[in-house]
């Protein structure tokens, strides 16, 4: 790896650390003595899972065949 990519990679993996995508939100007001609520915020990416999931699956099949293609 050439020096500017090294620093791009640093440069990337130091702002993804640091950047949220969604905040929770606040609690609703009033405390009140319990019960049962909705529950956390679901996220839109929990519908997707199996999906990405897969995803990965073949982006890794694919990428490891094309490296052994490149050995051989």
């Amino acid at each position: 790896m050439n020096y500017i990519s090294k620093i791009l990679l640093f440069t990337f993996l130091t702002v993804g650390a640091f950047l949220s995508a969604q905040d929770t939100p606040p609690a609703p007001p009033g405390g009140g003595g319990g019960g049962v609520g909705p529950g956390a915020p679901a996220s839109p990416i929990d519908a997707y899972v199996y999906v990405l999931g897969i995803v990965a699956v073949l982006f890794i099949a694919y990428y490891t065949k094309r490296a052994s293609k490149k050995l051989a």
